[in-house]
């Protein structure tokens, strides 16, 4: 069984402690923050490689709906508030919010074990696409054409993957590099190789594209009627 990974933010050590050990237990790698700030930069650089976030909301320097809704903007992954904010009107905010779950403290680990297993499970189901003679799997981040699994380079793998991140959102050549392991310096007809290449092993024509549309001037986007 493959590890999914967590991250946690949470102000709390010793509940950091206790969490993590008791998620490796039953199959999931659990990274832990305190500071929303470098929870942030975490998972700007490695959004890619979590399935969950575990959030408080009483943190440091931020109010942890704020770095719910900043996170939301950098993937859409499921999050489960963990919090001693157990009133009515701060349930109904997460909610409203996208919260996929959200848990009051106190609570047993096995309780949070089962509501992530859960969560997972219901992602799962909608991460797979279909699109024309494309199966995507987003949880494994797999992708195959008529039954055959495409071999992308690491970089092909992280533009594609973006771009499913994205559907129908034209992404400029800037956001493609600032959020790839593309270098800052790296030219445009660099990029534009690298679609060309995914462009290829999709059986995608540029010329009469149906997954990838060129935005002259602009970038490129993922077409999808769903």
């Amino acid at each position: 069984m493959q590890m999914k990974k967590v991250l946690l933010i949470e102000d709390d050590k010793e509940l950091q402690v206790l969490i993590s050990d008791y998620l490796y237990e039953y199959g999931h790698i659990c990274e832990s923050y305190t500071l929303p700030l470098e929870a942030i930069e975490e998972f700007e650089a490695n959004h890619h490689l979590y399935s969950i976030v575990i959030l408080d909301l009483g943190l440091p320097g931020m109010d942890g709906f704020d770095l719910f809704k900043k996170i939301k903007t950098i993937k859409n992954i499921p999050i489960i508030i963990s919090t001693a904010r157990d009133d009515i009107g701060n349930k109904i905010y997460g909610f409203e919010l996208g919260a996929d779950d959200y848990l009051s403290k106190p609570y047993e680990p096995r309780e949070l074990v089962l509501r992530i297993d859960a969560t997972l499970n219901r992602y799962s189901i909608k991460e797979q696409i279909v699109l024309q003679n494309l199966l995507i799997d987003k949880g494994k981040k797999q992708v195959f054409l008529k039954g055959e699994e495409i071999e992308f380079t690491k970089i092909e793998h992280e533009i594609f993957f973006l771009l499913i991140e994205h559907p129908n959102k034209t992404l400029s050549r800037e956001e493609i590099v600032n959020q790839t392991s593309l270098k800052e310096d790296t030219k445009n007809r660099t990029i534009d190789m690298h679609i060309s290449n995914i462009r290829f092993k999709i059986d995608d024509d540029p010329k009469d594209s149906q997954y990838i549309k060129s935005v002259w001037g602009i970038g490129y986007k993922l077409l999808h009627d769903n």
